[in-house]
């Protein structure tokens, strides 16, 4: 076998090889585009039963997350809301 063919057969495996890579995702993108269209009927079909759709993709949010991580994301939300609700000393428009 010359060098030559060698590189050639080489190329032509890499080709291949490239070539079912490629195709792969493709068909992964198209079927991440049809559960994509499958997800917005579903909210679609919610909306159309009285569901807020907003507030179902905010529990979709916070099921993802860890219960530690929701634990600290909802107290600083909890200090937040407080911090806002007590009166202050100077407003923020005169302390600037």
């Amino acid at each position: 076998m010359t060098k030559k063919t060698e590189i050639t057969d080489t190329v032509a495996v890499a080709g291949e090889r490239i070539c079912s890579i490629i195709e792969r995702i493709e068909r992964l993108e198209e079927e991440i585009k049809d559960l994509m269209e499958a997800k917005k009927e579903i909210f679609a079909e919610a909306k159309g039963e009285g569901l807020d759709v907003k507030i179902l993709k905010e529990i979709l949010k916070i099921r993802k997350q860890d219960k530690d991580e929701r634990d600290e994301q909802e107290t600083l939300l909890d200090v937040y809301l407080r911090a806002m609700d007590a009166p202050s000393s100077a407003p923020m428009a005169e302390a600037a």
